[in-house]
């Protein structure tokens, strides 16, 4: 599963898994065979060519080096993946040894017990102190560690440089001035949308909050609570949604714009700005504006500053029923290290969750630069629990901002429902 994949999309996988049957001991590990059969589940790709060349390697070498094992790799179709990892869950026979899974998934997937938990195997590989910390945390959930992060991914700020040159426009230094360059842009150039962002793009939404100082939701005493109506997380909810207005981007156009809506309309050249992941590189480029943009980190309320972006990613999990303990970590670790992370940016674009690697290949190729930089800064996550995958779901966040976007709700009285709503799920 791809990280371009929206939030809701997302979600629809960790829902399952939330909503299964939780394990109280799913059939506790099951042993440490040194030979036989490594099953590893996958997500298949829309051109899964590249990745599966790389994987067939990974696999060579850890047969080479390992006699009497024989890794068996099946890739699992994003559209039935929630059943699959739900009949894992329930039934430990047929669970994979390894498996890929999405970042957000973790709390979920944690909860029914079916996960091992890697915090120490981590700990002691050597590659492992190369982990972006923010990046890690990632794959926590109650403060252990079900996943070796494989890759991630970063959103920044996409803009038209031939616009920009027009008029005398330079990349805004704060969230503020973004503001009013949006809006120059679009009272000069009213057929542009000054920048093209979305009132279901939660993930665009996510860096406002964050530069502003707010969050979501805290964890206090070991239980998530709201945190929509502190003055932080209102005000950068705010800036957030003034941007879906008649002046920039037009709410009968852009309140239900998603982020693939919204990186969309940038790359057929219908905005000045977006807000888009590294791994949109290859959609924007196939567009009109192919040789005419730019990106740079999206800035937070201060010169100088980076908005925190949120960290999304795949990693790769160990199943607790596995009877094959240390070879599906070894193999684990062996996708998920250097060598292996820039074979796979190569091939796919996905950005490494190793420094090293990351610094490696943002020196030879510079499109990559703000992302890292973005990266170096410092990101951030969702809460961390199982009742996320409903929060977003029920698309509380998207609901609040269409809500003040198109004057439906006042800030305040958006906030403090779509809070009620949050606090509803985490358990009242």
């Amino acid at each position: 599963m791809r990280i371009r994949r929206t939030l809701a999309a997302l979600a629809v996988v960790a829902t399952a898994a939330a909503c299964a049957p939780a394990q109280t001991g799913p059939a506790g590990p099951g042993g440490d065979e040194k030979t036989g059969t490594l099953r590893v589940w996958l997500f298949d790709e829309a051109n899964r060519a590249p990745k599966e060349a790389v994987v067939k390697d990974a696999v060579a070498e850890f047969e080479a080096a390992h006699t009497g094992v024989k890794v068996d790799v099946q890739w699992i179709p994003v559209e039935g993946r929630a059943d699959r990892f739900s009949g894992a869950f329930n039934d430990p026979a047929s669970a994979p040894d390894v498996a890929e899974f999405g970042n957000t998934d973790v709390a979920s997937y944690a909860q029914t017990g079916a996960l091992a938990d890697l915090t120490e195997d981590i700990r002691a590989w050597p590659e492992g102190a190369g982990l972006q910390a923010s990046v890690l945390d990632t794959a926590k959930a109650d403060g252990k560690t079900y996943g070796i992060p494989w890759y991630t991914g970063i959103r920044a700020l996409y803009y038209r440089t031939d616009v920009f040159a027009e008029l005398g426009l330079r990349p805004p230094a704060t969230l503020a001035e973004l503001t009013d360059t949006a809006r120059a842009i679009r009272a000069a150039r009213p057929e542009l949308y000054g920048i093209s962002v979305g009132g279901k793009y939660a993930y665009a939404l996510l860096p406002f909050v964050w530069a502003h100082g707010g969050e979501v939701a805290r964890n206090t005493g070991g239980a998530w609570r709201g945190d929509l109506t502190s003055p932080a997380t209102a005000a950068g909810v705010s800036a957030y949604a003034s941007l879906i207005s008649p002046g920039i981007c037009p709410p009968e156009q852009c309140a239900n714009s998603t982020g693939t809506q919204s990186v969309q309309a940038f790359a057929g050249g219908k905005a000045a700005m977006t807000i888009g992941g590294d791994f949109n590189r290859k959609a924007v480029e196939a567009g009109a504006v192919r040789g005419k943009y730019a990106v740079v980190p999206l800035p937070g309320t201060q010169p100088g500053s980076v908005a925190p972006a949120f960290a999304g990613g795949n990693l790769l999990g160990v199943f607790r029923a596995t009877t094959h303990r240390s070879l599906a970590t070894e193999f684990a670790e062996l996708l998920a290290g250097a060598k292996y992370q820039a074979r796979m940016y190569e091939a796919m674009g996905n950005l490494p969750t190793l420094t090293a690697v990351q610094n490696q290949v943002a020196a030879s190729d510079p499109f990559l630069e703000p992302f890292v930089a973005t990266l170096k800064a410092g990101t951030k996550f969702v809460p961390s629990s199982p009742a996320w995958s409903r929060i977003d779901a029920q698309g509380v966040l998207p609901t609040a901002v269409q809500q003040i976007a198109t004057g439906e709700k006042s800030p305040d009285a958006a906030l403090a429902a779509a809070n009620e709503a949050m606090n509803q799920a985490f358990g009242g």
